[in-house]
C-alpha cells in the first residue's frame, strides 16, 4: 500500500507542482475545478445525495468557483470589498472547524438532512478551492503552505506506526493516536524554524511555529471528519480515484480544513 502511495505522488506531484508554477492565475483557477467536482461528488455520496440533490449540490458549487474564476472577485468589485468577502467566506471556514465540526464529532453526530449536508459541504470545499486560487498568486508560499499538511500527515503516519500507544479517537479513526499527532506538531514546528533560516520567508519564527501548529491542528479535525463521516455510512474510503489514496476526499481532508485558515493569516 505505502509503495502505491508513493507512485501515485510520484506522478502526480510534478503535474501539480507545473500547473501551480507556471499557469496564469484564471486557468490555476480552471484546473482546480477538477479536483472541486470530483470531491463534490464524493461528497454527495457521502451526503447520500439523490441525484437530483447531488446536480444542485454541484451546480451551486461549479457556478460560485466559476463566478470567481471567469469574472474575477477583484475585477468585479473594489479591492476593499473583494478582500472582505474572501475573508468573510475564510472566517466562515474557520468557524466551521473550530466550532462545528468538533461538536459533530465530539457527539458522533450522524447527520441526515440533505441541506445540512450540502451546506456543510459548501462550507468544507468552496473556501479551500478560494484559497488555492489565491495563493496561487505567491506559488512558492502555497507550495509552503502545502507542505505543512504534507509533513504534517507524512510525521504523523510514522510517529503513530513507531510510537503510537493511546488511540486519539478509537471510535472514529482507529489508526490516529496522540503520539502520531504531537510528531506532527513537533515536526511543523521545526519545518518552521528551517524555513525562517532562510531570507526569501520573511516571517517571524514565532508566527509561523504558531500558524504552521494551529493549521496541523485544524488538518487533524479535517482528517476526523471525513472519517466520521465515511464511518456513518460504513465506507472506508470516499473513492477509489486515486490508487493507494482512495477517494479525492481522502487526498485533501486535512487541506480543505488547513488552508483557508492560511490564507486568512498569511494574505
Amino acid at each position: 500500500m505505502l509503495k502505491l502511495r508513493v507512485l501515485t505522488v510520484a506522478v502526480l506531484l510534478p503535474l501539480i507542482l507545473a500547473a501551480m508554477f507556471l499557469l496564469p492565475n484564471f486557468w490555476w483557477q480552471i484546473v482546480l475545478m477538477v479536483p472541486l467536482i470530483l470531491g463534490a461528488s464524493e461528497w454527495a455520496m457521502l451526503a447520500r445525495f439523490s441525484p437530483l440533490q447531488k446536480s444542485i449540490f454541484l451546480a451551486v458549487l461549479i457556478a460560485a468557483a466559476g463566478a470567481v474564476a471567469l469574472a474575477g472577485l477583484e475585477a468585479s468589485v473594489s479591492s476593499d470589498l473583494a478582500t472582505l468577502a474572501a475573508k468573510s467566506v475564510y472566517a466562515t471556514s474557520i468557524v466551521f472547524w473550530m466550532v462545528i465540526a468538533p461538536c459533530w464529532l465530539w457527539l458522533k453526530i450522524k447527520v441526515r438532512n440533505r441541506f445540512a449536508l450540502g451546506a456543510a459541504g459548501l462550507v468544507v470545499l468552496f473556501p479551500m478551492w478560494l484559497a488555492l486560487g489565491q495563493l496561487q498568486r505567491h506559488a512558492l508560499l502555497l507550495l509552503l503552505l502545502l507542505g505543512v499538511i504534507w509533513i504534517a500527515d507524512t510525521a504523523a503516519y510514522f510517529f503513530g506506526k513507531t510510537f503510537g500507544r493511546r488511540k486519539l479517537a478509537p471510535t472514529i479513526s482507529p489508526g490516529k493516536t496522540w503520539e502520531g499527532v504531537g510528531g506532527a506538531l513537533g515536526t511543523v514546528a521545526v519545518y518552521a524554524v528551517v524555513l525562517c533560516a532562510f531570507p526569501f520567508f520573511r516571517y517571524h519564527i514565532m508566527f509561523a511555529a504558531a500558524a504552521f501548529i494551529a493549521m496541523t491542528a485544524f488538518s487533524v479535525i479535517g482528517d476526523l471528519y471525513e472519517s466520521w463521516l465515511k464511518r456513518s455510512i460504513g465506507v472506508k474510503d470516499s473513492g477509489a480515484i486515486l490508487p493507494g489514496h482512495g477517494g479525492m476526499l481522502d487526498r485533501i481532508d486535512g487541506v480543505t480544513a488547513a488552508l483557508p485558515l492560511a490564507a486568512l493569516i498569511f494574505l
